[in-house]
This record gives structure tokens, sequence and C-alpha cells, in this order.
């Protein structure tokens, strides 16, 4: 696979700059982001897809999260169709930023780490949006988690997963968990891997993703400074459920998402 490196050069206007008024912007998008969970996704988060069309719900999701992209100098450009709901979606995962930037092309239920559930502001906020809060290390809270994702996809939801368990650093693609596959066998959807790629020049940029040591914070604000680029969401070739089980569907789901990271000769 051909990497860039970590870092790129800085160009156009300089980091001070672009605090200057991608900030203001930030709180006001925030603000929106209160008033969107408050007075719409609280009384209709269940809305499901209906003959294709996307519920109203759904649409501001998307609108909200392609805003804060561009708040952040990243242009959400869509590769391929995303099937219709119901969908295990499966990506890979490198930031904070990718649950946004898939939700910029698809509302999907997505499965998160607990501790987010107590971060002021951000925890409330996922909720709202269906986040499906899970316990790492537990396997009792994993079953629940299963189930509730069954329950999701079963009732017309899509759910989103990054089957890695955890941020890549550097962009290495780790090893696919192959239990959360059992979801989408049991409610009988269809998996579709997508690929999230961070572009500039036409070559795949990996420092959008956090460093290692990095905490959330610090990569907030090195995105928020930092130059524009555009930020792919690849959705594949869905992976059909395979009479050798789950880890097939994790392999393949995965091989995918790697050949669609490579960069391509021009």
């Amino acid at each position: 696979m051909s990497i860039d490196a970590v870092s790129t050069p800085e160009r156009n206007a300089p980091r001070p700059l672009r605090y200057l008024w991608r900030v203001p912007l930030l709180l006001v998008h925030v603000v929106l982001g209160i008033l969107l969970c408050g007075c719409i996704l609280t009384w209709n988060r269940k809305a499901v897809m209906k003959d294709g069309r996307e519920p109203f719900t759904h649409r501001m999701i998307r609108l909200w999260s392609t805003g804060l992209m561009r708040i952040f100098g990243l242009r959400s450009v869509r590769v391929g169709q995303p099937l219709q709901d119901a969908v295990l979606f499966v990506a890979n995962h490198t930031s904070w930023i990718d649950i946004e930037l898939l939700h910029s092309q698809r509302a999907a239920c997505f499965v998160a780490k607990a501790e987010i559930a107590s971060w002021p502001l951000v925890g409330w906020l996922a909720a709202s949006g269906g986040t499906i809060f899970h316990r790492r290390g537990s396997n009792h809270s994993l079953a629940a988690v299963m189930q509730v994702m069954v329950d999701r996809m079963r009732s017309g939801r899509s759910v989103a997963v990054f089957p890695e368990g955890g941020t890549g650093h550097n962009g290495v693609l780790k090893v696919f968990h192959a239990r959360i596959f059992q979801a989408a066998l049991d409610a009988q959807v269809p998996v579709q891997p997508v690929a999230l790629r961070f572009v500039r020049d036409g070559r795949r940029q990996i420092d959008a993703g956090f460093r290692e040591n990095e905490s959330f914070m610090q990569n907030v604000l090195r995105m928020l400074g930092g130059p524009a680029m555009d930020a792919e969401v690849h959705f594949l070739e869905p992976v059909a459920a395979s009479p050798e089980g789950r880890r097939r569907m994790a392999d393949l789901s995965r091989e995918r998402i790697a050949a669609a990271l490579e960069d391509r000769p021009a």
C-alpha cells in the first residue's frame, strides 16, 4: 500500500488565521447541533427509510455532519452508492471524524465506546443520534450491543461499526474482528464495506487520523487548524453471507477496504 508521510506542508492561510474563522463557526454549529437534537431527533429518532426515501431526521443529520466537515476544511466526496436501509456498514477507523464523515453520506446507528456516553455534550449528541454504546473488554456488554444491533436492523435502521476495534495509526489497517458480523447474519441484512480515505492532490493523507499518544482534543485542534483536503467515502461491493462463516466475511470486507485505500497511478 502506498502511504504518504504522516505530516504534509502547510499551504494557503497559516494556522492562526484558520482558527480565527473556524472556531466561531464551530461554536455556532455546535449550538445548531443541540437544537437539532432537542427539537427534531428527540421526537422522531426511530424514523426509518421507506421505499428508498430518506426520512427528514436522517437528512438533517447528513446536512449537519457535512457542515461540520467543511468547518474542519474537509470536503466530503462520495464514491459508489450505499445500499438502502437496513445494512451493516463496516469501515476502517482512524479518527473521531470518521463518524461524521460517514454520517455526511448516510445516517446510521454507530457502535462506540461507552466512555463517550459520559462526555459532556458529546455524549448527549451521540445518544440523540442513535449511538449504541459498548464497554470494551466486556463480553456481557458485547452480547447486549449485538442484540440492540439486530433489533435496530430488523426495524429498518442501518448500523455502522469499526471492526478493527479501535483507531489505527500511520495508515495501518488492523485485523477485523469477526464476531460483530454475526449481527448481520442474525438480522439477515447485507454487509457493505466502506473505505474512509483522506486525500490531497489525489494522494492519500494519513495524518488526519489520530497520531500515536494524541488525545481527542489535540486531534480536534490540529485538524481545526489544518489545510483543506478531500474526505472520500467509498461504498464498496457488498459482502454476501458466507457459508464459511463470519471470519470469511470479515476478511473479505478488510480486503476490499484495503484495496480502496491504495493510491492509484495517475
